[in-house]
Order: C-alpha cells, then sequence, then structure tokens
C-alpha cells in the first residue's frame, strides 16, 4: 500500500536528519523545501512510488580532496576542497565554487541543494553542483592566489567538462581565480574547452553582464512582484547587505530604476549613506582596492561607517539580504517589520532564517526567495555556456535583455505555482513545487538512476 504524502514527507525528512545530522545548513534548506510540498505530492503519488524525494536529498556523487599549495615565504599549507555533484537529471552539473574559511561539507550540500530548484527555474537545461574549499584568499598575494588555484584545479580537473560539470564563481571566487582555474584546466587538459567554467574575462569566453547579473536579477524578479502587488522601486529606498558582486550590482540596478539604495556592509559593521550609496565610489574601494568600507565613508561626507550591529537596524522600504546565509535573525526581522519593511528580496542563499522567514510570512511581507530571486548569476552562467558552444559572442545590451526575460519567466513560474497550490503569492511555495515538479518529472522519465 502507497504511503500518505504526510507519511512519506515525514519518512523521508527523518532519515535526512539521521544520516546528516552534523549539517545544520544543509537540513535547513532540506525542510524548507519539504514544507512545500504536500499539496505536490498528493497531486502526484507517482513521486511517492518512484522515492523521488529519497534519491533527490542524496548527491550523485561528493568528492573531498586535499589541496596543498605553498606561500610566498615557502611555507606549505593543506586545504580541503570539496565538489558535490547533486543532480543531473536536467542537464550538466552546474553551480559555483566558494573559497572561504567557514567552507565544509554541510555548506557545500545546503548550496548544491539549493541550486537544483534554482537552476531548474531558469528553464536553462542545467544540473546542480556546487563546490570550495577552506581557503581564505584575503590577504593573500596574487602569486599565492594562483598556486592554490592551480592545486585546487589539478584535483578538480579529474571531475568536470562541459558535458558534465561546469563550475563558475562564488564567494572568495571572481574573475582572478576563475582565470588562474581556467589556465591550469587548460594546461592538463591540453585543449580550449572555454565552456568547462563560466565567470570568465569578456575577452576569452566570457559573457557580458554576468559580474551585473546576480544582483541585476534580484532586482529585476523584485521589480516583477513588487509590481504585481502594486508597488514599485522608483522613489523607494532599499537596505542591502553585503558589498561584493550582488550587492554592489542589485543596489546599482535599484538605482537604475529610480529607487536609492543607503546601506552595504562587511564583516565589521556597515555603512549607512542616506544620499544613496555612490557606486562609482563602491566599485572604486572593492573591486579595484580590494578595501573595506571604512575606505568609503572616509571618501563620501554623506556616509557613516557603523562598527558592529546589523545592517537591518537601519529604516528602509526594501531589504535585499545579499551576503551570507542565515545573516536575517528572527531579532532582525522584528526591526524591520517595526520600521516598516515592505519587502524581503534574497540576492543570497537562505539569507533568511526559519525564525525570521515566520515573521514575514505572518506579516504578509513580500518575500522572494534565493533560489527565485537570485537564479540571475547561474542564467547568465547558462547563456554564456550557450555562447561558448556556439563560438559566439553577445553585447551587453542584448546580455541584460536576455537576462531581464529570464528573470520575468522566473517570476512568472513562480507566481503560477503559488495559484495553482492555493497560496497565490507565496513565492517560497511557488518557487519549490515549480522547480520540484520539473526534476521530479525528469527524474522518473530517465529511470532509478
Amino acid at each position: 500500500m502507497l504511503q500518505s504524502p504526510e507519511e512519506h514527507l515525514d519518512e523521508v525528512r527523518t532519515l535526512a536528519h539521521k544520516r546528516d545530522r552534523h549539517q545544520p545548513e544543509y537540513l535547513q534548506a532540506v525542510d524548507e523545501v519539504f514544507d512545500s510540498l504536500l499539496p505536490v505530492l498528493h497531486e502526484h503519488p507517482e513521486y511517492i512510488e518512484n522515492r523521488v524525494l529519497e534519491r533527490l536529498i542524496e548527491p550523485e556523487r561528493q568528492i573531498m580532496f586535499r589541496v596543498p599549495w605553498f606561500d610566498d615565504n615557502n611555507r606549505v599549507h593543506v586545504n580541503r576542497g570539496y565538489r558535490i555533484q547533486f543532480s543531473s537529471s536536467l542537464g550538466p552539473y552546474k553551480g559555483g565554487i566558494r573559497f572561504h574559511p567557514s567552507v565544509n561539507v554541510g555548506i557545500v550540500k545546503f548550496l548544491g541543494f539549493e541550486q537544483i530548484f534554482k537552476n531548474a527555474l531558469t528553464m536553462q537545461g542545467i544540473g546542480a553542483g556546487k563546490g570550495g574549499a577552506d581557503f581564505d584568499p584575503r590577504g593573500r598575494s596574487n602569486a599565492e592566489v594562483m598556486r592554490f588555484c592551480q592545486s585546487f584545479m589539478t584535483e578538480l580537473s579529474r571531475h568536470i567538462g562541459e558535458q558534465t560539470d561546469v563550475p563558475a564563481g562564488d564567494i572568495g571566487v571572481g574573475s582572478r581565480e576563475i582565470g588562474y582555474l581556467f589556465g591550469q584546466y587548460r594546461r592538463l587538459a591540453n585543449r580550449y574547452e572555454s565552456g568547462v567554467l563560466t565567470g570568465k574575462g569578456t575577452g576569452w569566453g566570457g559573457a557580458e553582464v554576468r559580474t551585473q547579473a546576480t544582483g541585476y536579477g534580484a532586482v529585476f524578479f523584485a521589480e516583477e512582484m513588487l509590481a504585481k502587488a502594486g508597488y514599485g522601486i522608483h522613489g523607494r529606498t532599499a537596505l542591502v547587505s553585503g558589498s561584493g558582486n550582488v550587492a554592489i550590482y542589485a543596489a546599482e540596478k535599484i538605482q537604475h530604476l529610480g529607487g536609492k539604495a543607503i546601506t552595504v556592509s562587511d564583516s565589521n559593521g556597515y555603512i549607512v549613506d542616506e544620499s544613496g550609496i555612490d557606486i562609482d565610489l563602491l566599485k572604486q574601494v572593492k573591486e579595484v582596492e580590494r578595501a573595506r568600507l571604512t575606505e568609503y565613508a572616509a571618501r563620501k561626507p554623506s556616509a557613516r561607517y557603523v562598527e558592529g550591529g546589523s545592517v537591518w537596524d537601519v529604516a528602509g522600504d526594501f531589504a535585499f539580504p545579499c551576503a551570507t546565509q542565515n545573516e536575517i535573525s528572527e531579532e532582525n526581522a522584528r526591526t524591520l517589520l517595526k520600521n516598516g519593511v515592505i519587502a524581503v528580496v534574497e540576492g543570497a542563499n537562505m539569507p533568511t532564517t526559519p525564525e525570521a522567514f515566520d515573521l514575514f510570512h505572518e506579516a504578509k511581507v513580500l518575500f522572494a526567495p534565493g533560489k527565485a530571486a537570485n537564479a540571475g548569476g547561474v542564467a547568465t552562467s547558462a547563456l554564456e555556456m550557450s555562447q561558448n558552444a556556439a563560438r559566439s559572442r553577445w553585447d551587453f545590451d542584448k546580455s541584460e535583455s536576455r537576462l531581464h526575460a529570464i528573470m520575468r519567466n522566473v517570476h512568472d513560474k513562480t507566481y503560477e505555482a503559488s495559484e495553482r497550490y492555493g497560496q497565490p503569492g507565496d513565492y517560497v511555495l511557488g518557487a519549490n513545487t515549480a522547480s520540484f515538479v520539473m526534476v521530479a518529472d525528469a527524474m522518473i522519465a530517465q529511470g532509478v538512476c
């Protein structure tokens, strides 16, 4: 006798918590998806019969390796490297590489699991993977970063390829690191396989708008979501956290659309600039000089730098968490609600804790989950893959137009699913159910594999 959907969800959830009890971020991601799936399982008992959920929570392949390298003083260091290839039912594995001291197998699994659903929503024919290392490129010389990247790629090269697994950048992995990684892959493979990595320089196979894509995409999604609810970005203030690519270009696009981004942050504190963040100055400080945000405050009289504290203590209409996972706590959510926040748009991966989300949901705040709102980066990576395969090159305007169209489609598909399953405007439910159905149907069609 077939299990009821309730029994099946409980059984597989319990299995995940038993197997991976030391991976809290991964389990948080699993729970967030599972909480949306009851109406889908009632409609599709074949998903229960084919044990889709049980197969989905176990990555197809998990790779962990050591990364030995030496610094400028000839001292040898050893880091851990990871690549988790989660799902290839919709296409080759696709997902970023993160270099940060916090990286461990649980973080990579959480990111890879989220990537399954995010990539599905783009409708670009890509599967899901994620990787990284507990290496911190901050404060390291270019030569040290190069040696680390070369050692990392020496092992990773065995497991990737343009029809197998196509990594990209993430936190700590920008155009410099992608260049070093690609150079080592090219040397080892003895061929110019431009489609094996995305996020490359535009002069050697990279796509226009890739640097801007995640930030721009989050704002494009927000624009559609707000319009659906009768709001607009023009004339509104936005709180942005982080000061990497996602934050910088989310702030830039907000201001292109007539809004005002008044904050950015780093690991030590945050900037408040009521006149609006000076994007050119921010790029100079963070992208060119790789300096701290205190440098921005020192050069901009209207700005103040707040040491410690939380960027979410500032009042604004929209919150764009663009830094890291679980950065909006329950306490932060209460403060944002007290200050009248209208919408929360996740530019980062899972930046809102479950307790904070529950408060936003109860207050009926518009909420754009990361797997939908920050899909612009991977969508543009897929466009880069297409250009590499065709040996073609699109200009900035065409690339941005394609990104905008994809994000509009992601929004519409997410909203339609929320309507189908009885909760119009619940974008978490919509994103989870729409993407899960696509992946589940492909898994069943391809048999038990």
